[in-house]
Parts: C-alpha cells; sequence; structure tokens
C-alpha cells in the first residue's frame, strides 16, 4: 500500500507511538506501507522535527530521515487546479494525486476540502487503521480463514 503522510501524523506517532497515528509509523518502519513523497515534503519533515519544542534528538531524527528517503518513493508532481486552503499542504495533495497513492492520511481532515480533493482519498489516522483491519478481516475471510474471535 502507497501512502503520502502529512506531518502532522508523522509528529504525532513519534511523539506518543500508540494509537493510529504510532501504528502508522510503526508500519513505515517495518515496510508494511510505502511513503510517497517530494523533496518538499522531505524537507518540511526535515525543519518540523528539528523543532526544539518536540524534543526529538537531532541525530534519532536524522537516522529516521535518511530511513524515509532510502525507502520511499519519490514522486514529481504537477501543481493542483485550485489552492488549498493551506497552500503548505499542496505538496501532500499533488505527491498523492501524481502518484496514485492509495490515500493521503493527515490528521487534518478540514485542510483538504473534499471538492479539491482531486480525486485523492484523504483519511485521518483512525480511519487508516480501521479500513487495513477491514481489509485484513475480508482478506481472511476469502481465504477461509475464521475472523479473530478472541476475547478483547
Amino acid at each position: 500500500m502507497r501512502i503520502v503522510l502529512d506531518t502532522n501524523v508523522l509528529v504525532s506517532g513519534l511523539l506518543s507511538p500508540f494509537g493510529p497515528p504510532g501504528e502508522i509509523v510503526r508500519m513505515l518502519s517495518s515496510g508494511a506501507v510505502v511513503l510517497c513523497l517530494d523533496a518538499r515534503i522531505l524537507a518540511e519533515y526535515d525543519y518540523v522535527l528539528a523543532r526544539p519544542r518536540f524534543g526529538f534528538d537531532p541525530d534519532s531524527a536524522a537516522a529516521l530521515l535518511d530511513y524515509i528517503d532510502f525507502r520511499c518513493e519519490m514522486v514529481a508532481s504537477a501543481p493542483l487546479d485550485r489552492r488549498l486552503p493551506d497552500p503548505d499542504d499542496e505538496p501532500f495533495l499533488e505527491v498523492a494525486a501524481a502518484c496514485g497513492a492509495d490515500c493521503l492520511v493527515t490528521g487534518n481532515l478540514a485542510h483538504f476540502p473534499a471538492e479539491m480533493r482531486a480525486g485523492v482519498t484523504v483519511l485521518a489516522p483512525a480511519q487508516f487503521i480501521d479500513g487495513l483491519r477491514a481489509l485484513g478481516r475480508a482478506a481472511d475471510a476469502s481465504q477461509g480463514h475464521p475472523a479473530d474471535s478472541s476475547p478483547a
């Protein structure tokens, strides 16, 4: 699965590894999803992870960015036909549209109005994780595997 990940989800997942953003970051680390991006997005990741208020270790942040750069799919994109409410979000939608990503995952759905999404599926982190779980259950059922009936 190929996704575009808004910076806010990456930061949230690193700050709090539990919950949907943390699950997504773990999926990136394990190679379960492929991150699609361009130089603008990678530069934003670098800039935001370096902010002192987050307290990320500079060497750890640099190692993560090196890993992302190594494992990602770099995309060349074209400008959108229409401007988004926040122009800083445009690279994420441009990349998702250009590469046909399965979705763009963001914590700011309001920044990507439905009528301006250029055919891209835009999901909140919890929606993305819930969708993956539903796909997993459907795949298990189609292969004759019983659904997990263990107690929660």
